[in-house]
């Protein structure tokens, strides 16, 4: 019994080194697929991806310009005098035919007085010819009556046709100094009246506004001097300058969208309204004017501002972010992921217009699936990724 024991001892004795070495050998094996794998994880480039879309694009164009008042005046007096009144101020809301200044008119009421009696005395001047013209012909019937019975000469009827014929005239002459003095007198009326400023426009809105004051009460004005300017403050209009590559694709009606600094993130509805037919030749531009409707009031002619025009329309283009484009080597192109392998293959694009943040594609036509967006810097085409969402 002991002999078999000790030949068990033995047997162990030399399996244990072999079984200590095989365990250990399984223990390395264990914990070195992990390490390895981390290993190929971490050679694996963190990046960012985003989809290839295929949808509907806009190509635009940005434009500056400036917004004016589709209709403005000045208003200025007809005659020369002191300003005695103003009824408005600047930013003031007038109507169609609002008296806004008023001039010292004692001159002119005293011009109305002296024309309405100049008036009176022509009216009696008349009454006295035609008393005169009467007396001289029943003078001439009267001679005439005698010369027929024989108790008068030819040469004193004459005399008598004479005198009636004279008087005849001196009435008409008083008719017409009638007329020359109701006429002196309506001049001088009108010239009183227009004392009284009055802003007339015949065309637009009933409601207009003072943009500009250029008077004070105690100025004196001469006639046609300058007092007030008023502004039709809706519909405005903005004027922009397009270059050639821009001016084919613009039409009347075409929609286009005002952005202007004193409203930021706001944006103002507008269109075409006409379009120069001719180039300047000194800027190569050519005039666009488009129509704002300007409901609320809130844009003011003289602000900049700048036109955003959908020039053309494509229903299904392809984009990509405007991050995903690289260049390498000379060449623009983006960072196709391949989704099984993790991967990235070089693909070489031609860049159209941007909208937003967005590039048209014009080729590859075929190109889908996603593209580096951040993280494409440090890429070769193959290389492994992995992405970060």
């Amino acid at each position: 019994m002991a002999m078999i024991w000790r030949k068990r001892k033995t047997w162990l004795l030399l399996l244990l080194p072999v079984l200590i070495a095989a365990g250990w050998l399984l223990y390395t094996n264990i914990n070195e697929a992990p390490r390895q794998q981390g290993r190929e994880s971490d050679r694996a480039l963190p990046v960012e991806v985003a989809e290839v879309r295929r949808g509907p694009m806009q190509m635009q164009r940005t434009f500056s310009g400036t917004l004016q008042a589709r209709a403005q005046f000045v208003v200025a007096p007809k005659i020369s005098g002191r300003v005695k009144k103003l009824y408005v101020d600047l930013a003031d809301s007038i109507t169609r035919g609002q008296v806004v200044a008023e001039l010292d008119d004692e001159e002119y009421q005293q011009a109305v007085a002296r024309a309405e009696a100049e008036l009176e005395v022509a009216r009696a001047n008349l009454e006295a010819a035609k008393s005169a013209l009467e007396i001289a012909r029943r003078e001439l019937a009267r001679v005439d009556q005698l010369r027929k019975q024989g108790l008068t000469t030819d040469t004193q009827y004459d005399v008598a046709k004479a005198n009636q014929l004279a008087k005849q005239a001196e009435v008409e002459v008083a008719r017409a100094n009638l007329r020359k003095a109701e006429s002196v007198l309506e001049t001088s009326r009108i010239q009183l009246g227009y004392t009284r400023v009055r802003a007339e426009w015949s065309e637009g809105q009933e409601l207009r506004v003072v943009g500009e004051r250029y008077v004070d009460e105690g100025d004196t004005v001469s006639a046609n001097a300058a007092l007030l300017r008023v502004v039709e403050p809706a519909p405005l209009l903005a004027v922009i300058q397009v270059t050639e590559g821009g001016y084919a694709h613009l039409q009347a009606g075409q929609p286009a969208t005002l952005t202007t600094a004193a409203y930021p993130g706001e944006s103002f509805a507008a269109r075409i309204e006409r379009i120069a037919p001719v180039f300047s030749e000194a800027t190569r531009q050519a005039r666009v004017e488009l129509r704002v409707e300007n409901p609320d009031h809130k844009l003011k002619p003289g602000m900049f501002i700048r036109t955003t025009i959908a020039l053309q329309e494509f229903n299904q283009a392809i984009s990509v972010p405007e991050l995903a484009l690289t260049v390498r080597e000379g060449e623009q192109g983006v960072f196709v992921l391949n989704e099984q392998a993790q991967q990235v293959r070089w693909q070489p694009v031609t860049a159209d217009f941007r909208q937003d943040d967005w590039r048209r594609i014009l080729e590859p036509a075929d190109l889908r699936g996603r593209v580096v967006t951040l993280g494409q810097q440090f890429l070769d085409d193959g290389a492994a990724v992995r992405v970060v969402e």
